[in-house]
């Protein structure tokens, strides 16, 4: 990114905490930036922040401001909107003129300077952004891969290999990826959701629509098959461009073959439950090949692939329990996450524990929730976490859990979880949710693994 003519040495984060922001933090922080930045809570990503040499800091008060970082004319301001606009440091940096910008406009700056391959969608994004980087990895791309998870394969969300290439999850929420100029993007889903950002689907849909016109034009547009757009088409068995044909289970690993507008790729194969994974894995596949990736180099680095962190991941797998960790929080998600237990595991009973994330999205989406979490044997409410948000009236776990058609439903509270848990019949335990149920889950296994020893 050229920025030599704003005279910047240093980068200052609100909000560094954040999966996207922390990758940036560590983009700038490994290109010889002095970085540094503020989050409300210490958590394992601003620990791992703080080891690497980057300063965190947890007041909100200017005085917690590093005094170099008050240098107006030598510091950008890097921001979420997850930041209040009253928040002091926020209000310091704006009344005193510094160059303050979003974390988007941020990437936008870093996708005009270099060839960019960007994966947007309303769901899969974070794991097909994490796939496409893998395989560019492995083929010894110089690539720079922003991911909005932490890779199994790398232990980060910022894959550094390199700066000719960047590879970005293409955000929809707040527009943010109405910032970038990519060559090649996949889009893979336009369900309704962020509604209380877009106000109704229509809009949604219109904004993907926009993303899509900002492919270059000499790059590429790759579409899962059927959404209302232009571009090369992916599915399985569909009349699609790059199409998964031949679909097999093998000892828990998929199998497939890969039809290209350019040939087949055979007996792929793929370790990541669920169908919905096999269409990531094929829309990463399909931006790699259009990128210029060798079939052969595809086929080698696909199985080692070993996944994202809070997606389908095992954090208890034995005999008796098998616990599932998933960042699922939609309607269409949590579907998903049924479908791979199923499949993976038909003759068992599951117990499905959700934190509802939003009073908006839980409003917005309250009957397709009570569907999709109707499908589990036993399911468990935590109540709903409200990230940016303030309560809604009328819109709380007890409405959902009134609106499911179930027998074995209940409302439960964090410290019960354990007993929620043990007391259960199910050997599947899934629990999904994009609140702090991941930090639940990190105490609930280590409590679990402590009773068996």
């Amino acid at each position: 990114m050229n920025i030599s003519k704003e005279h910047i040495t240093r980068f200052y984060f609100l909000g560094i905490g954040g999966i996207g922001m922390s990758a940036l933090a560590r983009y700038f922080n490994a290109s010889g930036y002095d970085v540094a930045g503020y989050d409300k809570t210490a958590t394992a990503l601003t620990t791992q922040l703080i080891s690497e040499g980057i300063e965190v800091n947890f007041a909100p008060t200017a005085d917690a401001i590093p005094a170099r970082f008050k240098e107006k004319n030598e510091t950008m301001i890097v921001y979420t909107p997850a930041v209040p606009a009253d928040m002091e440091q926020y209000m310091f940096f704006l009344n005193n003129g510094f160059g303050i910008r979003k974390r988007a406009q941020v990437l936008g700056m870093i996708s005009h300077a270099i060839k960019t391959l960007a994966i947007a969608g309303t769901h899969g994004k974070t794991t097909t952004t994490a796939i496409l980087g893998h395989l560019l990895a492995f083929a010894e791309e110089k690539v720079t891969a922003f991911l909005g998870g932490i890779s199994e394969n790398y232990h980060t969300n910022l894959i550094l290999k390199g700066n000719d290439l960047m590879v970005v999850e293409a955000d929809e929420f707040d527009r943010s990826f109405l910032t970038l100029s990519p060559s090649i993007a996949a889009i893979t889903s336009m369900d309704a959701d962020h509604l209380d950002i877009y106000g109704e689907a229509d809009a949604l849909t219109k904004s993907f629509g926009e993303f899509a016109q900002l492919v270059q034009d000499d790059g590429e547009l790759i579409i899962r098959k059927g959404l209302p757009l232009d571009g090369k088409t992916y599915g399985i068995d569909e009349d699609a461009d790059y199409n998964g044909t031949n679909l097999v289970i093998k000892e828990g690993v998929y199998e497939f073959n890969l039809q290209t507008p350019y040939g087949v790729l055979e007996q792929l194969r793929f370790s990541l439950p669920g169908k919905h994974n096999v269409l990531n894995a094929i829309a990463a596949m399909a931006v790699a090949i259009e990128y210029g990736i060798s079939p052969s180099t595809i086929s080698v680095a696909l199985p080692f692939f070993k996944g994202v962190e809070r997606r389908f991941s095992y954090r208890i797998k034995t005999e008796d329990l098998v616990l599932i960790d998933d960042y699922a929080h939609h309607p269409t998600e949590i579907n998903a996450v049924h479908q791979a237990i199923r499949e993976m595991y038909p003759d068992e009973q599951i117990l499905a524990i959700f934190q509802p994330h939003l009073y908006s999205r839980t409003r917005d989406f309250i009957n397709e929730f009570a569907s999709a979490l109707g499908q589990f044997d036993q399911v468990a409410l935590l109540d709903i976490y409200p990230a940016r948000e303030k309560p809604i009236a009328g819109i709380t776990s007890m409405a959902l859990l009134h609106k499911m058609d179930h027998k074995d439903k209940k409302l439960v509270q964090k410290e019960e979880l354990k007993d929620v848990v043990s007391d259960s019949d199910c050997k599947i335990v899934v629990m999904m949710g994009a609140g702090d149920i991941g930090i639940e889950i990190m105490n609930l296994t280590k409590t679990l693994q402590n009773e068996v020893h």
